[in-house]
């Protein structure tokens, strides 16, 4: 088991930087490091408590973003990283995007899309 990096863009109001992501699919949400959202002026909507894996508490402020991955654009929530936070990419910005990880090529690909 290894860890999957992919390069993506995000984007609001017309200002976008490209983002290296940590794929982690057991993340609800993705997150933006201070300085990316920073650049993006991007406001919180709400504040949301998450569980890290080893069970601690912390909140952490809410916003939403346009997401650019292979090939794929759309809108998603996003958290707000503080300082030492780093860039994940989680489950539902690739839902969001219709991608999934390919676990043996470590790429995004096509989502099987269900409806019913």
């Amino acid at each position: 088991m290894g860890l999957t990096f992919i390069e993506g863009t995000v984007a609001n109001n017309g200002t976008s930087r490209k983002v290296e992501f940590l794929v982690d699919s057991g993340a609800v949400y993705s997150l933006l490091p201070q300085q990316v959202w920073k650049q993006l002026k991007l406001k919180a909507k709400r504040t949301v408590t998450f569980t890290l894996a080893d069970g601690t508490k912390i909140k952490r402020r809410v916003s939403e973003c346009n997401f650019v991955l292979a090939g794929e654009e759309g809108h998603s929530p996003v958290i707000l990283g503080e300082p030492g936070d780093d860039a994940l990419l989680g489950a539902v910005t690739l839902e969001t995007l219709g991608l999934v990880l390919n676990p043996f090529n470590r790429t995004l690909q096509p989502m099987m899309m269900r409806l019913g």
